[in-house]
């Protein structure tokens, strides 16, 4: 089993400071999977080791659909773990869409996946236009858990937040859970420190 956790220490991909994340909430903590995704033979590392756990769940699976930006590298790397096709989903005009020529068949088992899964809200985007292609989506992926939803294998309670459907199952490598805070609410906010947004300064 891989250790997730070790995996992005090593990679310096666990990061540490005042990050302003995409929900427009605040954390001190950030995982930058991009750092540890880089190297294709991690990333095959870790993709197998999540295909290991997916097979053991016995649903049947034709194909992996990710989020773009996020999502592309281990959704391939996962594609390719479990022997199946690949393709993904990217905002245009702020909606997620599927294009490039990408189809689904109808009725054929689709799986989302993304590199971290928080509330779900962009996998579940990606969901959607999966089913009015007509696909089945069967669950979802991630390397890791940030802990709001409920994941195979882990016995952390979704909360209210978590926006992925109950009857279908999250797989992930393991849970990642930072406290995360409103702007109005964030302490290092009150000590006068200003929010950076991952990415925005090399990181």
């Amino acid at each position: 089993m891989v250790d997730v956790r070790k995996v992005y220490q090593e990679h310096q991909a666990l990061l540490e400071g005042h990050f302003l994340l995409s929900s427009g909430n605040h954390s001190k903590y950030y995982l930058q999977s991009a750092r540890v995704l880089e190297n294709p033979k991690v990333a095959e590392q870790l993709a197998t080791a999540l295909a290991s756990e997916i097979r053991q769940s016995n649903i049947n699976i034709d194909l992996v659909c990710s989020p773009a930006l996020g999502g592309l590298l281990i959704g391939y790397e996962l594609a390719r773990a479990l022997g199946v096709r690949f393709i993904f989903a990217e905002r245009k005009d702020g909606k997620m869409e599927i294009r490039r020529g990408f189809s689904i068949s109808k009725g054929e088992n689709v799986l989302i996946c993304e590199d971290i899964i928080t509330t779900g809200g962009s996998a579940l985007e990606v969901a959607d236009e999966v089913e009015k292609l007509g696909g089945n989506v069967v669950g979802f992926s991630a390397l890791a858990n940030r802990g709001f939803c409920s994941r195979v294998g882990s016995d952390i309670a979704p909360k209210e937040s978590c926006k992925l459907p109950k009857d279908k199952p999250l797989f992930a490598l393991d849970d990642f859970i930072f406290e995360i805070y409103s702007p109005e609410k964030c302490p290092l906010c009150a000590e006068g420190d200003k929010p950076i947004k991952p990415g925005s300064r090399g990181n």
